[in-house]
């Protein structure tokens, strides 16, 4: 029976890791009449870049410059994948969000093979992101500012990848911490010039602090749990149920309702994103976002 639990373990922590995530992006959004979507950003960049150098402390390893370089650009669309996320949710309901961002690292999940099963994968996301057009006389009509930012969001994320790749020699835990960093340093600015002074009100600083703790702290540290004993492949097709857990956080939490349509399009990009993972060599599989 031990034994058995200790396999479970690491599932149980990827699922955690899922649930804390949508749990803590479900929450942030309640911040957003107090102080926008700019500024609960920039609580959770500004946060997780302190919690990550605090635990990380990536002064004590020097770094080459030309590392220097490509940390700095890594963070930087780190910083934006999350600004533009959080615009997104601000008037889209967040499970669609996620499944629109989910096409970035699943494009770049088979933008290197030629496999006519990629192409099934590609045209499902495709009907899924079709179905969210509104042919449902029953559904809301999506927000086009909203959808433009989850697509931004999209974008950073395979970029992410991409760059995330290209820092991969170094140690994961202060390459990232250094990210966040350089996040920090654009996405807090912007948040600031938004929120004013409304940033530093005790009481929203807690529930800033809360928000960051749930959606990027315990997340990443759950998923470093997981990393370590499920195998990348079934990591990432785990990973794809996000959307449908962001969906139903939204239900629980936000009172986000969809039509059938639009759960019929996160089950599409869902689909399309596991089949992708399970067709694509490990190498150039989807990969978690901060």
């Amino acid at each position: 029976m031990p034994a058995a639990r200790q396999r479970f373990l690491p599932y149980a922590a990827l699922l955690g890791a899922i649930a804390t995530l949508c749990v803590g992006t479900s929450l942030a959004k309640g911040l957003f009449p107090l102080v926008g979507a700019q500024g609960t950003s920039a609580y959770r960049v500004g946060f997780a870049a302190l919690i990550l150098v605090l635990v990380w402390r990536p002064w004590n390893h020097p770094i080459a410059r030309a590392d220097l370089g490509r940390i700095a650009l890594y963070g930087a669309v780190m910083g934006l994948l999350n600004l533009s996320f959080y615009m997104a949710i601000r008037t889209i309901p967040l499970g669609l969000a996620v499944a629109i961002e989910f096409t970035g690292p699943l494009v770049v999940s088979v933008a290197s093979s030629r496999k006519l099963i990629h192409f099934v994968w590609i045209g499902l996301a495709v009907v899924g992101l079709a179905l969210l057009l509104p042919i449902d006389p029953g559904a809301q009509r999506l927000d086009p500012v909203g959808v433009s930012f989850a697509c931004v969001a999209a974008v950073m994320w395979a970029l992410y990848i991409i760059l995330g790749k290209r820092t991969g020699h170094l140690h994961a835990g202060r390459s990232v911490a250094l990210g966040m960093v350089t996040a920090a340093l654009i996405v807090v600015p912007i948040g600031f010039a938004s929120a004013g002074t409304a940033l530093f009100q005790p009481k929203l600083i807690a529930l800033g602090l809360v928000a960051a703790v749930l959606s990027s702290a315990i997340p990443y540290s759950l998923e470093m749990i997981a990393l370590r004993a499920i195998p990348k492949r079934t990591f990432g097709v785990m990973l794809s149920l996000e959307p449908a857990a962001g969906a139903l956080a939204g239900l629980v939490i936000l009172h986000e309702r969809l039509v059938l349509t639009q759960w019929l399009a996160i089950a599409a990009i869902v689909a399309a994103s596991a089949g992708a993972i399970l067709t694509t060599p490990p190498e150039t599989g989807i990969e978690d976002a901060p």
